[in-house]
């Protein structure tokens, strides 16, 4: 059975069709890549997997379970995180403290609990630290844990923004454009981390990326995207050497 189902999915607004009859298939512990021109409905993918916005047909099945048009949180907690093109942290806290936020739907107390600093309330918080430092050390940012969010240099954002998104022990992780504004040593270390994320973690990836040299370094199967639909899919030296994807790429 496959990790994530999607079946005929598509979602119109108002007159614009942006994603028609779109299916895939990720089995679990797949790097799989999302390619497509700018605007070909990426994102709205994403959006769509993600609870942001309901689907106006077609289905979405994780690990056996149909979450079609359940909410954002409901789809976190069934196992789905994501990252942002634009990073997305708590940029006035810690390191520490923003892996810490992602933990909070696992280490729950009540409010007397932590208005009273009850016994139980510095037990989970020890834990919450412990756990987030964990999560911190195979990015080597354990080391930056004190550090203010947005004082730290863009690549090891870009980490952190994973390693959050790891906190709530996702099945699936979704990478919006992780490689956006990095440099060519920023995203050979990205590759790495994609990597971790998959073999350390044992969490399977759906990336969407426009560089073409992250995609063929990591991902193992593509589909591609043009107009809303599915223009083809499969390994990625097949695909990415399919003359549609490189007449859509080009614009002829």
């Amino acid at each position: 059975m496959a990790l994530l189902e999607v079946k005929k999915l598509g979602i119109s607004f108002g007159g614009l069709r942006a994603v028609d009859d779109f299916s895939v298939s990720i089995e679990k512990g797949d790097l799989y890549g999302l390619i497509g021109p700018n605007g070909a409905g990426k994102t709205t993918i994403f959006n769509l997997l993600t609870g942001v916005y309901k689907p106006t047909d077609g289905s979405i099945t994780l690990d056996g379970v149909n979450i079609t048009g359940k909410s954002t949180i409901e789809i976190n907690k069934a196992g789905i995180a994501r990252t942002f093109q634009n990073i997305r942290l708590f940029s006035k806290l810690s390191v520490l403290d923003n892996v810490k936020a992602g933990l909070t739907n696992k280490y729950r107390y009540s409010t007397a609990t932590g208005i009273f600093r009850l016994p139980k309330y510095f037990r989970l918080e020890r834990e919450m630290t412990e756990r987030a430092l964990e999560l911190l050390r195979p990015f080597e940012l354990d080391g930056d844990a004190d550090v203010i969010a947005a004082n730290l240099p863009y690549g090891k954002q870009r980490k952190l923004e994973i390693a959050r998104a790891l906190a709530t022990d996702p099945k699936l992780l979704l990478l919006d454009e992780p490689a956006a504004g990095m440099n060519p040593k920023e995203t050979a270390g990205l590759m790495n981390t994609i990597l971790t994320v998959r073999d350390d973690f044992g969490v399977t990836v759906l990336l969407i990326e426009h560089d073409m040299a992250l995609v063929s370094g990591i991902c193992e199967k593509l589909s591609v995207l043009n107009f809303g639909q599915l223009l083809c899919e499969g390994p990625t030296g097949q695909v990415l050497n399919d003359p549609e994807v490189i007449k859509a790429y080009l614009g002829e």
